[in-house]
């Protein structure tokens, strides 16, 4: 496994080695003990999510507070989207960066997203089957989120704004401004 970092060091791609034949491929998609040597701390997941989506389903941008925020380790088992994860540590020399990803089926890629950061992904290709690791329970009155095209945030979702299909809860997000932040110095991992 190769871990890349990305252009705000807590986000890590993850690329694994792939073997492939003619019979067909085998790689170590999770090595927790790898993962947390290269972190320099303890993650220990405890959910993991799947989801299938169209062409231009765009899923973000979304996060959860304390006691509930949550690290993800995200994957495409199939198709193409466009990854994104925004610090929203408030106290972070990072805050309001974002880390812009291509994962596939392909390429196997995954990302890795601390606790403090919101994330989202929109389809490319035709379908996607997305899944990942959360290290914290889904608690929806800890769920917040911003709206995915906020121009103070600026993210490049690859499509016209035509080609979104997004849910209600998406189209009515507050502004990054507005949404509720992270403190950076809280303790996020207890």
């Amino acid at each position: 496994m190769k871990f890349i970092k990305t252009n705000i060091p807590d986000v890590i791609i993850l690329e694994p080695k792939v073997h492939g034949d003619h019979r067909g491929y085998f790689f170590e998609s999770y090595r927790r003990d790898k993962l947390e040597e290269f972190l320099g701390y303890s993650v220990k997941f405890c959910q993991d999510n799947e989801s299938k989506s169209v062409y231009g389903t765009l899923r973000g941008m979304h996060y959860q507070v304390p006691p509930f925020a949550q690290s993800k380790l995200v994957r495409v088992i199939q198709g193409e989207v466009l990854d994104v994860a925004v610090d929203i540590r408030k106290d972070s020399e990072t805050f309001g960066e974002k880390v812009e990803v291509i994962l596939s089926g392909e390429n196997k890629r995954q990302l890795f997203i601390p606790r403090g950061f919101a994330h989202g992904f929109v389809v490319l290709s035709e379908t996607a089957i997305f899944s990942y690791k959360c290290d914290n329970y889904y608690q929806p009155e800890f769920e917040r989120g911003f709206a995915f095209n906020d121009s103070e945030v600026a993210i490049d979702w690859k499509l016209r704004t035509s080609e979104f299909l997004l849910s209600e809860k998406d189209k009515n997000q507050p502004r990054f401004q507005d949404a509720e932040k992270i403190s950076a110095e809280a303790d996020l991992y207890e």
